[in-house]
């Protein structure tokens, strides 16, 4: 498949729409959650979600059980995968979104710095990492009114949060780095959505009580997990990580947060900064400057 050296106007369109879709999860997680316990409910979207790709693929005639050399680090990425949301699940019981928006979301910078000594031709220059710097600012002016400082148990919470962006962002360098880079992005997703499965059970083992009320609210909140996140909104990640350069996608998830403060005050009436708008512009601003073309050097 042909790799690409900056996103195109598809690229950008797509992980426009994915950002939105997750920004508008995080009010879908609030309201599920008063019904579904946390990690039983990562697991059981992960679950239903596995089960549609596998019709998707096989009506499609996409092989994800031959032997192709990708088994080591599929189930390792799928292992990061499952504990990055153990862990963003379990941390938003100690601590609130808006802090752990902010851990969360150092993986960009996380990313960057390990493109840059893993994946030479995904290098960034000044502009780019002066742009990461401007929307993550973006980020830090839009979710200031509800920072403040940690309580132990808030302390636990962040902390968590930043093991989820590690995970992130070693799942995503790894994908770039192996041999899962070659394979259809598929697969790629089903070794994620099939380990990340086995933490229904597991939850339920650990002593989480499952499902404690099913209505028409549950019940389409959680299609809205299994269809559109964890099944549409990932396949179509998975397959712009394999081509497009990692460090400026990851850049891009900073507008997920800001979609998730807008979805946040029109269905639950939350409060929004009145600054919410100038930081959308320093995001999309930065996003600007990370994607645009680098100046060629004259040749001598």
């Amino acid at each position: 498949m042909k790799q690409h050296d900056r996103l195109d106007a598809f690229a950008i369109l797509a992980t426009a729409v994915l950002t939105a879709s997750w920004g508008f999860q995080q009010v879908v997680i609030k309201v599920t959650n008063e019904a579904v316990s946390p990690v039983f409910q990562s697991g059981l979207r992960c679950a239903g979600a596995f089960l549609l790709l596998l019709i998707w693929c096989h009506a499609r005639g996409i092989k994800l059980f031959e032997r192709d050399g990708t088994l080591a680090p599929g189930l390792f990425v799928g292992f990061l995968f499952a504990t990055e949301f153990v862990f963003i699940y379990w941390a938003l019981v100690f601590t609130d979104v808006a802090r752990s928006i902010l851990f969360l979301y150092t993986s960009p910078f996380m990313v960057a710095v390990g493109a840059h000594f893993l994946l030479p031709n995904e290098r960034m220059g000044a502009a780019q990492v002066a742009g990461l710097l401007c929307a993550f600012g973006g980020l830090v002016l839009a979710l200031r009114d509800s920072l403040s400082v940690p309580s132990p148990t808030a302390l636990i919470g962040d902390l968590m949060m930043l093991a989820a962006a590690i995970c992130w962002t070693v799942s995503t360098l790894v994908i770039k780095t192996t041999s899962l880079v070659k394979i259809h992005s598929a697969k790629m997703l089903a070794y994620q959505l099939g380990v990340t499965a086995l933490t229904m059970p597991l939850a339920l083992l650990a002593g989480e009580s499952g499902i404690t009320r099913f209505d028409g609210l549950v019940a389409a909140s959680l299609a809205y997990q299994i269809v559109i996140v964890a099944f549409l909104s990932y396949l179509g990640w998975f397959a712009l990580v394999r081509t497009y350069p990692a460090s400026t996608l990851s850049v891009f998830t900073f507008l997920s947060p800001l979609f998730a403060m807008l979805s946040g005050a029109y269905f639950l009436n939350e409060r929004v900064s009145p600054l919410l708008w100038i930081a959308l512009a320093l995001v999309v601003f930065g996003i600007w400057l990370v994607n645009r073309p680098r100046k060629k050097t004259m040749q001598a």
